[in-house]
This record gives C-alpha cells, structure tokens and sequence, in this order.
C-alpha cells in the first residue's frame, strides 16, 4: 500500500515548479503502479503548448476554470470544476487558465517526476 501526503511533497524533488504550471507528482515510476498521478497547477493568465507525443493523459479538474484548444482542429473546449478531459490520440494542444486550475493529470506511461516540457511540448521518455 502506498499512502502519501500533500504536504510531503511540497518542497520536495517531486515538486515541479515553471512558470506557467506547478505539478506535484504524486505517484511516478518508481512506485509500480504502471501510471503517474499529478495535482497540478495551471497558473492563471497563463498559456501553455502541451503535445505528449510520449504519453496519453487523463486530465480531471478540481477547481478553477479556463480552456483547452486542440491544435490541429482549433476546437475549444471550456474546463472548470468537474471537467475530465483525455488525450488518448497525443493530441498537441494549448490550456489557458483564467483562473488557477487544479488539475488531477494522470500519464501512461508513468513519468518518472525528473521530466519538464521540451521545446515541443513533449515529455521525453525518461528511464529510471
């Protein structure tokens, strides 16, 4: 069983901090679950291209509002509490946040907690 605690990881190297998000990593893979879970936070005002060419992401929004805008579509989609959006075709994409958004982001296959955004947008595939 795995039991962990916000207030462990903030602070800590599973806490990632950019300037237009922060990302708790709250399950990685080292903890052999086969996925990673995150709480994060998009920071309002803020734009931010995403493209997992890597990874498919399940998104789930506990709080805040803003959008997300497919790229190659141009489709908008509103988030705000209570929106679950998933990634399951590596879809490049823009969030903006008018608000903070605290997002519950769920990545297989499992990150490691060391990965950033590349200039791409991606997730390289980290061993480890």
């Amino acid at each position: 069983m795995i039991v962990k605690q916000l207030e462990d990881i903030i602070g800590s190297e599973s806490d990632i901090d950019t300037d237009t998000w922060r990302s708790f990593r709250l399950l990685l893979k080292k903890d052999g679950m086969g996925f990673s879970m995150h709480h994060t936070v998009i920071k309002a005002g803020t734009e931010t291209y995403i493209w997992y060419k890597n990874h498919v992401e399940a998104v789930y929004c506990v709080q805040g509002n803003g959008e997300i805008e497919i790229i190659d579509s141009n489709d908008v989609y509103p988030i705000k509490r209570g929106t679950l959006y998933a990634l399951n075709g590596h879809e490049k994409h823009k969030l903006r946040a008018k608000s903070d958004m605290h997002m519950v982001c769920v990545f297989n296959p499992p990150v490691t907690g060391r990965e950033v955004h590349q200039e791409d947008g991606s997730y390289p595939l980290v061993e480890g």
